[in-house]
């Protein structure tokens, strides 16, 4: 008998660890995604958080392990901090130096792992159209369409792999009436390069505001809203900043919206009257910034069907506050193939069975912890607890800021120990 074969819909950091896990437990491997070349830039996503365990999968995936060292930073610290409005000084909330994550440009993460894959794994230009299962349910065919070209391929697996996303067409198949869950809120985002004024008065100024840049996690804190703030490789700063207002509207398949000349003026405008002059001075700097509206949804109660399995934001559509969602899509590729190579094809609804019990759990509690902790943060009401002031704020308030309360933020599958 061959390998089994999946194909894994969606060539983001989800589709691209999954391919890894499962070339590791012995399986053929297709990818297919719509854009029509590997991305060299960050449309839709900058910076990003990598927790510890993350770095060993990834390490463990590629040939030169060092080279996750020298494409990402140190963030050995989480600190949230309160920037007053009118008078612009800073105090300490809560402060953590056992943080050990690593920051990563979103671009040259995926570039690390893509390049370190077997050629022609990933079919780029290819449309995801539709799947169909055999009667006896034995294979999974999917269709799919070569952009370039308008010709529509066929492909038989053992297992279609839906790594498309929080907007997942395949989830849709089995869940149609599901429905993202607008959080209240928007980001601004952005990346800044300063590596032609690195020695520049601005930045002088701001590495004396933000003296631990280039290991540390900024959260500022104001009334009503908060942002991000962190050193990337190569003289770039990751920004982050979310503002509650009613849910725009969105057009096409992106959570990612076109904005106006006037709208990032008036964000700016708005800037100057919450942060420190010189975090102003990088947001005006930072150019084609972009907003991102920001959702989940409740927790599913299933993530496979037959073979049909979901897996990163397609099986957890999650808010950003916990740095989950991309560590959950390397945790997800992770324990699905040793899930499948425990199990081998033959006893295929095993191996997802497994995988669904050990993730499920997990993912559910992050998602609604990084919903809370995104409602703290931005001054929103909870049934338990009372919006949050960073005036106010009590120091067993602010503990409940750091990322270390996230649960399961500390524990390893079995599987994968």
């Amino acid at each position: 008998m061959g390998k089994a074969k999946a194909v894994i819909v969606g060539g983001s950091i989800a589709g691209i660890c999954c391919a890894h896990a499962l070339i590791r437990a012995g399986w053929d491997v297709v990818v297919i995604e719509k854009t029509p070349q590997p991305p060299t830039g960050s449309p839709t996503g900058a910076g990003l958080g990598l927790d510890p365990f993350s770095q060993k999968i990834i390490q463990s995936w590629i040939q030169q392990p060092q080279l996750l060292q020298q494409t990402t930073l140190p963030l050995v610290i989480d600190q949230n901090q309160a920037t007053d409005g009118e008078t612009k000084v800073s105090r300490t909330l809560a402060r953590d130096e056992h943080f050990n994550f690593r920051a990563a440009y979103w671009a040259d993460l995926h570039s690390l792992l893509y390049d370190a894959l077997p050629l022609d794994i990933v079919l780029w230009g290819y449309l995801f159209l539709s799947f169909s299962m055999y009667d006896d349910k034995s294979k999974v065919e999917v269709e799919t369409k070569v952009l370039e070209t308008g010709i529509t391929i066929n492909i038989v697996a053992d297992l279609l792999i839906a790594a498309d996303g929080c907007l997942s067409s395949i989830r849709q198949h089995f869940l149609p009436d599901l429905k993202l869950r607008y959080s209240g809120y928007c980001a601004w985002r952005g990346v800044l390069d300063f590596s032609n004024k690195k020695h520049s008065e601005a930045i002088i100024n701001l590495k004396k505001v933000y003296p631990d840049l280039g290991k540390c996690l900024y959260f500022d804190l104001s009334s009503g809203t908060h942002s991000v703030f962190y050193e990337l490789l190569n003289h770039r700063f990751n920004w982050i900043w979310y503002i509650n207002q009613p849910e725009p509207s969105l057009k096409g398949n992106s959570v990612t919206m076109k904005v106006s000349e006037n709208l990032v003026q008036n964000m700016h405008e708005e800037s100057e009257k919450t942060w420190a002059p010189e975090l102003v001075r990088v947001i005006k700097e930072i150019k084609e910034p972009f907003l991102n509206v920001i959702y989940d949804c409740d927790p599913l109660e299933q993530i496979f069907w037959d073979k049909v399995v979901l897996i990163g934001d397609a099986a957890h559509p999650t808010t950003p506050h916990g740095l989950r969602s991309t560590n959950m899509s390397i945790l997800d590729a992770a324990v699905l193939g040793k899930c499948l190579e425990k199990w081998e094809v033959e006893n295929l609804n095993s191996a997802l069975e497994e995988y669904q019990s050990i993730r499920l759990p997990v993912t559910t509690k992050q998602v609604l912890y990084s919903r809370r902790l995104g409602r703290i943060k931005q001054g929103l009401s909870l049934s338990d607890y009372p919006s949050f002031d960073p005036k106010a704020a009590s120091s067993e308030d602010c503990e409940e800021l750091q990322q270390n309360n996230m649960p399961h933020f500390y524990d390893i599958p079995s599987i994968l120990k």
